[in-house]
């Protein structure tokens, strides 16, 4: 007799769906492997709508072969209270109808806490794909998902060593901590020849490492006028001598032009709107260094190996770090900091262990163990 396991699959916003893009195609590939007949993995992609401009979130879905989501929940923007709440609402009546086994939560955005909470109160067993991260700064909302939905979740699946015991530190026993290794990055290689026919840096008319690629899209960074005069104010500094490049988030823009700050008109320090995710890799790769606030390129440059400076006192990927080609930076150090990459090679650091491109087969064997065994192996 067949064993059939169904798996409610969330993504709820960007940095979503490069995560749930590789656990699809696995689930795909694994059904479609004869030797798998015995066990069947159905599963439905629900889309929170978190994210609902079109730049942030469909072309994702288009170039990472994602298919439609079977569910749409279209809760859109709001407060974090709201936000939350909405999906909450709108989540509810899709697990009573759907009874999963699984709901796979991903990442550390509102959806993901919001999809935790409704699982824990109607006893549905969750999974955390990129468990036990920490930046120990809780004025950071990112972090306040991350801590709850981990205290909350049945099955933590983590990216790297240090996760594995921030989670045995708050008291989460061996026997629900998984080290699967990073998904983003099964992402990444599965998209390399793509990334390679890339045309961005023609369209740019860049040249490979001699250009700066700039994201930057936190409220601690582009909320203060103050910040965001002394960031423009040194990139400019940097298109003296080489292109910058600025992949500008909405929200960066609306700030600029509430501060008054001119954005466009300038040869050498380019504002662009967001890229797709092939481009934003090509330009990761090629650049020679990244200044950013966001925490998958802290990921996709330590895999090339490219120089990045994180504007922000912490991260939760001190891996990067440890091993990567990634260094946190301030407004006070920047120059410092810029002078310094400057002068090192265009390619530092190692990839850490298991970000190979396997992640997802671990995941979806974990998930398997897990509800075969009854419990946990």
């Amino acid at each position: 007799m067949d064993k059939k396991i169904k798996l409610l699959i969330i993504a709820g916003a960007r940095p979503n769906f490069m995560k749930v893009a590789p656990l699809i195609q696995y689930i795909r590939s694994y059904s479609q492997n004869v030797v798998n007949q015995e066990i069947v993995l159905n599963y439905k992609l629900i889309h929170t709508g978190q994210h609902y401009d079109e730049k942030m979130s469909d072309i994702f879905f288009s170039e990472l072969g994602i298919p439609a989501p079977d569910v749409n929940l279209a809760v859109g923007s709001g407060s974090h209270a709201v936000q939350t709440a909405n999906v909450m609402m709108k989540f509810e009546p899709i697990c009573e109808q759907e009874k999963p086994d699984w709901v796979v939560v991903v990442g550390d955005v509102n959806s993901t806490l919001a999809c935790t909470l409704v699982c824990a109160k109607l006893g549905i067993k969750v999974a955390h794909v990129e468990a036990g991260l920490r930046s120990y700064d809780r004025s950071m909302p990112e972090e306040v998902n991350r801590i709850v939905t981990d205290a909350l979740a049945d099955l933590l699946l983590t990216p790297s060593i240090d996760a594995n015991e921030n989670l045995k530190k708050e008291g989460i026993p061996d026997s629900k901590i998984k080290l699967v290794g990073n998904v983003m990055i099964d992402t990444l290689i599965a998209n390399l020849e793509k990334v390679k026919s890339s045309q961005i840096l023609n369209q740019l008319e860049l040249v490979k490492k001699n250009f700066v690629y700039v994201t930057l899209h936190r409220p601690s960074n582009v909320d203060s006028q103050y910040g965001m005069v002394a960031i423009m104010s040194e990139l400019h500094r940097i298109a003296d001598t080489m292109p910058v490049v600025f992949s500008m988030h909405p929200r960066t823009r609306k700030m600029c032009e509430q501060f008054g700050i001119t954005i466009d008109g300038y040869k050498s320090l380019r504002v662009i709107d967001p890229l797709g995710y092939h481009d934003s890799l090509c330009l990761t790769e090629a650049a020679r260094f990244i200044l950013t606030d966001s925490g998958g390129i802290q990921e996709e440059s330590t895999y090339f190996r490219t120089p990045c400076l994180t504007l922000r006192p912490n991260t939760e990927r001190p891996v990067t770090i440890t091993l990567g080609s990634n260094k946190l930076t301030s407004m006070e150090r920047l120059s410092v900091d810029i002078e310094e990459v400057l002068g090192s090679s265009t390619e530092i650091g190692e990839i850490p262990p298991l970000w190979d491109g396997l992640a997802s087969k671990r995941i979806i064997n974990c998930l398997i163990d897990s509800t075969e065994s009854g419990g946990f192996v």
